[in-house]
Order: structure tokens, then sequence, then C-alpha cells
């Protein structure tokens, strides 16, 4: 039976489950978001979601009650569990952990990046006023989209202080996009995902932010197409992985013991340096009900309303860092040494 879910194009964690659902060869049928703003699903008797984001997933609760689900790292868990083969999450528990860091990175790190440049520059925000209401409303007059482009506009406009985009902020949010393509552009040299030769779930969170900034916004685009065009042809490839085979062993994945390439341990450094320090200091900001984010990030001055579901994100990290046992903690930290990430874990 298919899953059944609605996203939209301009969503990357759409993007993220689809191009995963496809490489896992697990069926669904996509419903696209309906004109109706607000209103994720206004045409069948579908349950809504308590907060409406997307892709909203219909699934089955433990008494077989059809339930709209909508964060995208629990749901492809929870698809390892309910599908089999062709498993996007590291064999190896310390390969695992360091994917669950890039992938909440992706998500809640690049998601900045691909919200800035689309909100931030004038032709950014022109084209998407103009398509994104079009991919709900495709017969609609021009006349008639002309207050939807205006209304998304707007709305997204005034969620950029949530998000973390601001003049303050604007330098550290660039800046660090353009370092993780390096990264990423580096890496892809040697390796054709980020844990070896089959993607993981943080393959796919990054490429999900990445069909928007490499491919969808102008000024982000012109960015990866003129400096770094492996990522452009990756992002491209990464959509529909679903002939690629790989081997039932797991033995596609990188084999850490002989070490990390230095490539993976540039991004590790990337997690201590840059995005577990963001979490702590939104985390703090939460945790005492402060009105705004105001620390150093990256060297810089950073500022933005507290985030209380990326808090969240830095209690999961946590967790998953306690459920490893001595000898992986051990593990970890001889092979990311000199990267800070033990120190900023701890």
């Amino acid at each position: 039976m298919a899953v059944q879910l609605m996203g939209a194009p301009g969503s990357p964690y759409t993007r993220k489950m689809l191009a995963l659902m496809r490489y896992r060869r697990i069926p669904y049928q996509v419903r696209w978001q309906s004109v109706n703003i607000g209103n994720l699903d206004d045409s069948e008797n579908f349950p809504k979601p308590k907060v409406p984001l997307l892709p909203t997933y219909y699934l089955p609760d433990e008494t077989g009650e059809i339930q709209a689900v909508t964060d995208s790292s629990p749901i492809l868990r929870r698809f390892e569990t309910e599908f089999e083969g062709r498993s996007v999450i590291p064999s190896d528990p310390v390969l695992a952990f360091f994917n669950w860091l890039l992938e909440d990175y992706g998500d809640e790190w690049l998601t900045k990046a691909m919200f800035h440049y689309r909100w931030h520059y004038q032709a950014d925000i022109a084209k998407a006023g103009s398509i994104l209401p079009r991919w709900s409303h495709l017969t609609a007059g021009d006349e008639d989209v002309a207050p939807l482009s205006k209304y998304i506009s707007e709305r997204q406009i005034s969620r950029l202080s949530y998000v973390g985009s601001n003049e303050v902020t604007k330098e550290t949010i660039e800046g660090s996009f353009k370092r993780f393509l390096k990264m990423l552009n580096d890496h892809f040299q040697s390796s054709p995902y980020l844990f070896g030769n089959r993607p993981s779930s943080a393959d796919f969170a990054i490429y999900g932010q990445l069909t928007q900034l490499a491919v969808f916004d102008p000024t982000s685009s012109a960015i990866v197409t003129q400096q770094f065009p492996r990522i452009y042809a990756w992002t491209e490839l990464l959509e529909d992985l679903s002939g690629l085979e790989v081997a039932d062993d797991d033995s596609d994945w990188l084999d850490a013991s002989a070490g990390l390439p230095d490539t993976l341990l540039a991004l590790m450094s990337e997690m201590a340096s840059l995005y577990i320090p963001y979490l702590k200091v939104n985390a703090e900001a939460v945790m005492s009900g402060a009105q705004m984010v105001d620390a150093e990030v990256d060297g810089r001055p950073y500022q933005q309303n507290p985030f209380t579901y990326q808090a969240k994100c830095l209690q999961w990290i946590g967790e998953q860092y306690v459920a490893l046992s001595s000898d992986e903690k051990t593990r970890l930290a001889e092979l990311t040494h000199g990267t800070g990430l033990t120190e900023a874990l701890t």
C-alpha cells in the first residue's frame, strides 16, 4: 500500500523525503499542497496536523487510526523499521551518530541559508513570490495570483527573525554556507556520498535544502553553479537513486576502522565550532525565557528569536551521544581528535 503524504516542490523537507522514498523504493502518493493559505488539505477528509508543516504524512498510529505527522527525521526512522532493505542509517553506531549530527545540521542550520537567500535578496523574493503560488494555483490568471504572491512574500519575510536572518547574522549565514559548500565539494571528490558509496539520511537532508539553494533560488544558485558545479550535479543526481544498487551486507558504508577521511573530519569540526555552539546559545535563551538569542556564533555577533524546537534538537543530540557505549564514545573521540567535537558534546 502506498504511503500517503502532502507536500510542495518548494519545501526542502518534502524534497528530502520524496528522494529518500525513491531510493528506498517505498511506494507513495504525494498530493500537492492546497491553494488555500493556511490549510494544508481542504479536498478530502484527512486529519489535520497539530502544526501545519510540510511534508504532512498520513500514517496509522498503534491503534490503526490515521494521524497527520510532519517531522521528517522521526518519520524516516519509522520507515527504517517498517520497510526492509536499503537503510539510510549507517550500521556503525559512531557513523550513525555523525549522520544524526549532519542530518540535523541540514534540517536546522542549512535551512537558515535557504530561507535567508530566498527572502533577503530582491531577485529571489520576486522569483519565489511568482512561482510558489502557481504550484498550487496553476491555471489562475495573473490578476488572481498577484495577491497570493504578495501574501506569501510578506508572510515569509516577516518570519525571517525566527529563522535568524537579519543584518547582524547575514555574514554568519552566508559565510558558513559558502564554507560548507567548499567542504562538501572537497568531500565529493573522493566519495559520492557522506558516508561511503550509499546515501544516508544526512545526504537526503542536505539534498533537500540544496534543491532550493542550488537549483531554485537565483542568488545562492549562482554561487553553487559558478563555484561548485560538482554540488549542483550531485543535487540533480540525488533526486532519484531508485536505480542505485547497494550491498546487502552494508559493505558500501564507510569503513572507519582506519580513521575518517580529512574531508569528513572537516565537517565534524564545523559541527563542533558552529552548529553545536549555536544550538547551545539558543537552548540557553529558551530555558531562561529570554526574548532574544544575543550571543557570539562563528566569531561574530548573532541575534534571533529563540527557537524552542532547536532546543529540543540539542537535547536529542545529547541523548544520541549518551546512548553510545563507553567503547563507542572512546572510538568517537579517537576518530575526531583535534576537531573539538567531543569537547563540544560534553
